[in-house]
């Protein structure tokens, strides 16, 4: 798998979500598997004012390559200026341009998903962003703005014609959010139109699910978002599933909370106590999805503070569930 002139050495992406891919999860996603992540979506305006936090969303981890810089916005000038910004603070091999966010403070300001209701102004943006940056250009799309307006094949056309050097189509529209069945069939129109890479992102929750995506849409790549949340085993698991070989089991109980209890050193080491405490309260609920027994624990995960509350915690749930 190539995007552009960068090689990527497996077929499974880790999706970019706001608020969830910082370092440190991906960091644990790329040990188990993840043959390439993006950093979370960074606003191109804020990157223009020198804005701390959009700076540090774009810190890669050591070795975390190939790697793609994901920004947003909807000025092409401003879009450009970022891009190269973004690249040069990164290192990163790729920058991607969102173009499928649905969350609605985005949208409203004309933004992710909103610019496929505006097929010019997006030629404009990768344009100039290809022009502004020395590595591979990519945009990430959904099937379009609602059910009346699908329009994924006929931009991501546009999109190879304005240089991106891939695409990647999740099989919702805007209006469904995260809701329904994800539509693989429009991944693979977009597949027979384009002559660049395609990624298949939407409802892959299992490994066969990578399969299944792959074969019945020829993607060039997997892209896995929910199905990762508390799950980082799951790029390793599927690329098992793809290459036809027998899949991994899950690790028992035990070896998954260490996993998350590595991640949640990573981000205090990253962003320090408070923060990665408050956001272990997702992730660590998470990793107990489906574990019987485990209420007691996630009351205490919704409590956390400091690190010596995940520490109790991960010594109770080892002690006392399976």
């Amino acid at each position: 798998m190539k995007i552009g002139n960068v090689e990527i050495n497996g077929l499974t992406a880790l999706a970019p979500m706001a608020g969830v891919t910082d370092l440190a999860f991906r960091t644990v996603c790329r040990e188990l598997g993840a043959a390439y992540t993006y950093t979370e979506m960074v606003s191109a305006k804020a990157l223009m004012y020198q804005d701390k936090k959009s700076r540090d969303l774009l810190k890669l981890g050591e070795g975390e390559h190939p790697a793609a810089a994901q920004i947003f916005g909807s000025e092409p000038a401003v879009m450009a200026e970022a891009a190269a910004k973004a690249i040069e603070i990164s290192g990163a091999d790729v920058l991607d341009i969102n173009m499928g966010c649905p969350t609605g403070k985005i949208v409203k300001n004309g933004e992710g998903c909103a610019l496929m209701q505006k097929p010019e102004l997006a030629m404009s943006i990768i344009e100039a962003v290809v022009k502004a940056v020395n590595v591979p250009v990519t945009v990430k799309i959904r099937k379009g703005w609602d059910k009346g307006s699908v329009n994924a094949v006929e931009f991501a056309k546009m999109a190879e014609e304005a240089g991106a050097a891939a695409v990647a189509v999740h099989g919702r529209t805007k209006s469904q959010m995260y809701s329904g069945a994800a539509d693989w069939s429009i991944i693979a129109e977009v597949k027979k139109a384009v002559s660049i890479p395609v990624i298949a992102n939407g409802d892959v929750f299992e490994p066969y699910d990578a399969l299944k995506i792959l074969q019945q849409t020829r993607a060039d790549m997997v892209m896995i978002g929910r199905g990762s949340l508390g799950n980082p085993w799951i790029f390793g698991r599927a690329e098992a599933a793809i290459r036809g070989e027998a899949i991994p089991a899950l690790p028992p109980l035990r070896k998954r909370v260490e996993t998350a209890l590595r991640q949640f050193e990573l981000a205090k080491e990253d962003k320090g106590e408070k923060i990665a405490c408050l956001e272990a309260r997702k992730h660590y609920s998470w990793y107990l999805h489906g574990v019987p027994y485990s209420g007691y624990f996630k009351e205490q995960i919704s409590k956390i503070t400091v690190m010596d509350d995940i520490y109790k915690i991960t010594e109770g749930i080892k002690r006392e569930l399976r």
